[in-house]
């Protein structure tokens, strides 16, 4: 038996406790071994619609949160290889580089609604299992839908923690705290990089 890896793919912009209260909850879950936070270089999705921290400031920060953190990993693969971000090709390096790893692919539950406009859908879904996640009593993803369409399909739910990126980076612009939002070291990181500061 190979290694029981689950990625949790992302612009972690910034990364921030809900991204990694869904790794910890995950991983303990489905009793993966690790779970990696793979920042994305290019967020094909997100390009054109706004302002998107350097590759290498948002790697830096998630390297930072996690740290202390048993069984949750960072990687920069996506980075590594540049370009557009598509969950297909991260897929395959990632079997390539090791061939025996049973790889669990985890997205929101709302997410697991739009799998159909992601690229190349079929590698994806005979490359993984799909870990939906979602908050308790918040209704889950489509399980039997995606089942019919071939999905090998986890259900985990996690804590409804009333956080995103973007209210982290409207409240760091703002001048307001990101602490308890952040782990204390990856505030750190933000700060000495001047990340989302108010313009001057």
């Amino acid at each position: 038996m190979g290694r029981r890896v689950g990625l949790l793919g992302g612009t972690f912009d910034p990364v921030h406790i809900g991204h990694l209260s869904v790794a910890v909850e995950v991983r303990a879950a489905l009793a993966l071994d690790v779970v990696i936070l793979v920042v994305a270089a290019t967020p094909w999705q997100k390009v054109g619609h706004r302002t998107i921290a350097l590759a290498e400031d948002r790697l830096a920060v998630c390297r930072a949160a996690v740290e202390g953190l048993p069984g949750i990993e960072v990687s920069d693969i996506e980075i590594v290889r540049g370009g557009p971000t598509y969950t297909a090709d991260t897929l395959a390096e990632w079997k390539a580089l090791t061939p025996d790893t049973d790889v669990f692919l985890i997205v929101g539950s709302d997410v697991a609604d739009d799998l159909d406009t992601w690229v190349r859908i079929d590698e994806v879904r005979a490359g993984a299992t799909l870990v939906t996640v979602g908050r308790p009593g918040a209704g889950g993803a489509p399980v039997e839908r995606l089942r019919a369409q071939g999905w090998r399909v986890a259900e985990v739910e996690v804590p409804a923690l009333d956080v995103s990126s973007s209210d982290v980076r409207a409240r760091r612009a703002s001048g307001r705290s990101i602490a308890v939002l952040v782990p204390a070291a990856a505030v750190r990181e933000i700060e000495q990089r001047g990340l989302y500061a108010p313009q001057r």
